[in-house]
């Protein structure tokens, strides 16, 4: 278990829905990957993700499913892409990356509590 954090410290991590709008295949980065544009709703907008997570995902299973991600982090030049968002998932047995989502669809942006 890592070091304990405040409750203060958890609320200033924003964990927000949103939904894949649009997928495109990555091969400049160094490690399979995927660009993802996910919606977060009006406040948010659109924003971009760079996600490692071809083992299990394609475009064609991506568009439309309903992501959890971490908003507020500084985005991140990945190669040619700035990745605006950290998209979560636990890894599966062999260490390669489930999303997580919430079991009933939800409205784009909402935040975790």
């Amino acid at each position: 278990m890592e070091d304990s954090l405040s409750f203060d410290d958890f609320l200033r991590v924003d964990i927000r829905l949103g939904t894949i709008v649009d997928v495109k295949p990555f091969p400049e980065a160094r490690k399979p990957a995927l660009k993802l544009w996910i919606d977060f709703g009006e406040v948010i907008g659109i924003k971009k993700s760079s996600a490692q997570i071809t083992a299990h995902y394609g475009p064609d299973n991506l568009t439309g499913r309903q992501v959890v991600a971490v908003v507020n982090f500084p985005p991140r030049q990945i190669g040619p892409f700035m990745s605006e968002v950290l998209v979560l998932g636990f890894p599966d047995s062999r260490g390669e990356v489930v999303l997580i989502a919430p079991d009933r669809k939800l409205q784009n942006g909402v935040r975790l509590f």
